[in-house]
């Protein structure tokens, strides 16, 4: 699969995603990269370049202030070459997976933690 291959399918899953939540993808984008660098998962206290199937980059919505602007947009990366190692490794749905990725860093992009999402049965 190539990145624009799932790219569409990112757009697909966005496209479907509940208005009353997309109305609120503010300063956000979306893009897709063959996988995390290094450098990246030092910066996050990861063991491997493998298990980052996705990152939200940003300032979530429930910490915005009036002060908020001129910044640039928050951004949601799907890992390609991760997320389609971790289908092939656990017999799941590309489509399924990137659509359960997305709705992960947009949970982040409202400042749903990681613990939270567990909490709620997320995982």
């Amino acid at each position: 699969m190539t990145c624009g291959e799932m790219e569409a399918l990112a757009r697909d899953v966005l496209d479907k995603f509940p208005r009353k939540f997309a109305e609120k993808f503010q300063n956000l984008e979306f893009v897709v990269d063959q996988q995390p660098d290094m450098d990246m998962i030092k910066k996050l206290g990861l063991s491997g370049r493998g298990r980052l199937l996705g990152l939200y980059q940003g300032v979530p919505l429930n910490h915005r202030s009036i002060y908020y602007g001129m910044v640039l947009p928050d951004k949601i990366t799907l890992f390609k070459n991760n997320i389609e190692r971790s289908c092939r490794r656990r017999g799941l749905d590309i489509y399924e997976e990137v659509k359960h990725v997305i709705r992960h860093e947009i949970a982040h992009h409202f400042g749903i933690t990681d613990a939270r999402l567990r909490d709620l049965g997320a995982y």
